[in-house]
């Protein structure tokens, strides 16, 4: 049975920074790729970013670009998501995700659904 759990969300002031964590289980991760999601109320679901496990290759959206870093700890099957220079709008409840499909290019974000989801962690920044 796999399980995604993410830890690290919070409340932070404009401009501050947070690091996501994620856990995963019962999973091959050479096989994966990994990516975090957010949606805030009243709003779509956003792919944020993603990485293939194996390769380490990354993909972020437009929004986060140069803010963001996605990594992983590959001794600890380990993902992070570290935000700087967090804005409001970056406010949303954040996801973990694994999937097959491949992050290369985005195709993560833009064919299908990941197979597996997280909790979420609820990341709130005020202005």
């Amino acid at each position: 049975q796999v399980q995604v759990v993410e830890s690290g969300g919070g409340m932070v002031q404009a401009g501050g920074s947070l690091r996501l964590s994620c856990t995963a289980s019962g999973l091959t991760f050479d096989d994966y790729a990994m990516g975090w999601f957010r949606q805030a109320p009243g709003k779509e679901r956003e792919g944020v970013s993603c990485i293939n496990w194996s390769a380490g290759s990354t993909y972020y959206a437009d929004s986060v670009k140069g803010r963001f870093t996605i990594s992983r700890d590959y001794a600890k099957n380990t993902l992070y998501l570290q935000m700087n220079s967090l804005k409001p709008d970056d406010t949303a409840m954040y996801y973990c995700t694994a999937s097959l499909l491949s992050c290369s290019g985005g195709y993560y974000f833009s064919h299908g659904e990941a197979a597996y989801w997280g909790q979420g962690t609820q990341v709130t920044v005020s202005s």
